[in-house]
């Protein structure tokens, strides 16, 4: 067995290779990703990146071999033996462990338009064969109003490509946001000409000839040269089938990122689940490494007591995301009850806007803010401490 072994190259994966070594680490450090491509950030994927290919490295061969982090590209894991420590790659070699931490985040959900030809976001390669396809588009039909959706009806607007966005949700956005917000930013699709087809699903999706013709519940046929297809993703654990790790919509772990009954074992971003919470968000990604690799390089001191002497200096999550649309800039934060209405300010000239929700004690737990970084920034910190704000 030797040093650590990092699935995935994700943000998660990357800096918790990073952490280990700023927290003093000197044993191998083996990076093993799937795709040919150094690790990359993938956000910007779906908010403006599809059209220059430009991409956001997490770290290059060279900064890796000055931190002696092995990266293996290429390089695509299909089992887990816990007992022997050791895990399979796709090659037929296998690689054995000391600790072992578990980042391979997300795939996308096609569900039942899984139809040749049909378009996800979330590889680079994904961004290339999108690009090209818009390239010689016409129209667009995108499935799904959340943000991957939302956003890439928004690229391929500004293109001046015929969108139709579908949701079978009547205002796609209030699940997030609550109905009031939600149709604001229905109504931002419609003033920039997207074509919203809200409150009606898909019966059949098919491709011909020219492109691809989709059939409505409510009797209409949309036809498209391109189809992208964003109803969100699932973790991406299918290779630990038989391992015997707990998975429950995610990687069961405890406070600091230990899977259950599986010493020397870690899992962090998209792909955990930390005390029952799961949180699809890079910040959260980038706190979680730091924690497990503090828990890995500083075995003594990881569960220490925090400043106030009470509890294990673990990781909290306050969700965040962020949303290109147009010329909207929109950041969630934290916990909103969108059955509640919340607090909301906004300025006309230049455009912003805030929401902040709160508990019944007037504790805030969330919000929403467009066009307004420094507001976003208030209320994650006032989420974080659960104070007022």
């Amino acid at each position: 067995m030797s040093g650590v072994v990092i699935v995935g190259g994700s943000v998660a994966g990357i800096r918790t290779a990073r952490a280990l070594r700023e927290h003093g680490y000197t044993g191998s450090v083996r990076v093993l990703e799937a795709e040919t491509e150094v690790p990359y950030d993938k956000p910007p994927l779906s908010k403006g990146s599809v059209d220059n290919d430009a991409r956001v490295p997490l770290i290059s061969p060279a900064e890796g071999d000055q931190l002696g982090i092995e990266l293996l590209l290429d390089s695509r894991v299909t089992g887990l033996d816990v007992e022997a420590q050791r895990v399979s790659l796709e090659s037929g070699e296998a690689l054995e462990y000391e600790h072992l931490v578990i980042a391979t985040g997300l795939t996308p959900r096609k569900g039942a338009y899984d139809v040749a030809g049909v378009h996800v976001l979330r590889t680079l390669a994904d961004a290339r064969g999108l690009r090209a396809a818009l390239a010689d588009a016409e129209r667009v039909l995108v499935l799904g109003a959340g943000f991957i959706g939302a956003e890439v009806a928004a690229l391929a607007r500004r293109h001046g490509v015929a969108v139709t966005l579908v949701d079978p949700a009547p205002v796609p956005m209030a699940r997030v946001v609550g109905a009031d917000l939600g149709e604001r930013l229905s109504a931002l699709h419609r003033r920039h000409g997207v074509d919203t087809r809200f409150g009606v699903g898909v019966t059949t999706l098919e491709q011909y000839e020219d492109g691809h013709r989709a059939r409505l519940d409510d009797g209409q046929v949309v036809e498209a040269d391109v189809v992208v297809v964003g109803i969100g993703s699932e973790v991406n654990v299918a290779w630990l089938a038989g391992s015997g790790l707990g998975i429950d919509d995610g990687v069961v772990c405890d406070g600091l990122g230990a899977v259950a009954g599986a010493p020397g074992i870690h899992a962090v971003g998209d792909v955990a689940r930390w005390d029952g919470v799961r949180v699809e968000h890079w910040t959260s990604a980038v706190e979680q490494a730091v924690c497990v690799a503090r828990s890995i390089a500083q075995p003594a001191t990881s569960t220490d007591q925090d400043p106030s002497g009470n509890i294990p200096a673990g990781h909290v999550p306050v969700a965040y995301v962020w949303s290109d649309q147009y010329d909207w800039k929109i950041q969630l934060v934290g916990v909103r009850d969108v059955s509640t209405a919340p607090e909301v300010v906004e300025q006309a000239e230049p455009f912003r806007l805030a929401a902040t929700w709160r508990d019944r004690a007037g504790r805030v737990t969330g919000g929403v803010t467009v066009n307004w970084p420094r507001e976003s920034v208030r209320l994650r910190t006032a989420a974080a401490r659960g104070g007022a704000a």
